[in-house]
């Protein structure tokens, strides 16, 4: 490659892509990055998804991240308007709750399909083209705590993302030479949702972590800082995990 072509390369507007960005963490990353300059489309099954694009002059589509026919319509709207993507972050929301026995095929199943296929459907969609870009490219996915420390409140999202743990590991290998990397984001008990009292005694810091604090990790991955780190978990929970 000449040093034309990567001057070329370099000034190229950044693009990321971020799912369930109508409100709480996805809309903190999605603010963040638009501060930093990226051009964004956004997605979420809530028409909130448009107020969050009018105010961040981002693409929007409302769409279901478990549904392959939406993130193929997310993805090929970023390459249709701007013919690159950069950055992905998948975010989603939990998984069904309950009694460990209790919990039906269908919940686990639709467990795994928010939590993980979600991401292998994403990385097939972007890595083509990611690999011709002579940047390469990121994908970050916010995960949960539980993915280290499995929680019996949380059994379905515990196993599923424990589970994009080892998948995050896997792609690293396979897509490092390509100057793609993945990396998971393992939020605690953030303010997005109200946590108890008895939650707080349990947080070394005594208080939840704040959707920008969550962003700016977010916004330090997929930045070149960090273009050296890739197929990790990243854990930002105040000391609340107890294990190594």
């Amino acid at each position: 490659m000449s040093r034309d072509e990567n001057l070329q390369d370099s000034k190229q507007q950044r693009v990321a892509i971020v799912t369930a960005a109508s409100r709480g963490m996805g809309a903190a990353i999605a603010s963040r990055l638009a501060g930093d300059g990226y051009k964004l489309v956004v997605m979420s099954r809530s028409d909130r998804i448009y107020e969050v694009a009018d105010r961040l002059s981002a693409r929007p589509i409302k769409g279901d991240v478990t549904e392959k026919k939406d993130l193929e319509r997310l993805v090929g709207l970023a390459y249709e308007k701007y013919g690159r993507v950069d950055v992905v972050v998948n975010n989603t929301g939990h998984a069904s709750k309950g009694q460990l026995l209790d919990i039906s095929d269908r919940e686990w199943l639709e467990g795994v399909e928010l939590s993980l296929l979600n991401v292998i459907r994403m990385s097939r969609l972007v890595v083509p083209f990611m690999s011709r870009q002579r940047t390469g490219g990121t994908l970050l996915n916010i995960s949960s705590f539980a993915a280290r420390e499995p929680s019996p409140d949380f059994p379905v999202s515990s196993v599923a993302r424990a589970s994009l743990s080892a998948y995050c590991k896997v792609f690293a290998r396979e897509f490092a030479l390509h100057k793609i990397r993945m990396n998971n984001v393992l939020p605690g008990f953030i303010d997005s949702f109200d946590a108890s009292a008895e939650v707080l005694q349990k947080i070394p810091m005594r208080r939840q972590g704040t959707m920008e604090e969550v962003a700016e990790l977010v916004r330090f991955l997929a930045s070149e800082e960090a273009s050296y780190i890739t197929g990790q978990d990243h854990v930002i929970d105040g000391g609340l995990l107890k294990g190594i």
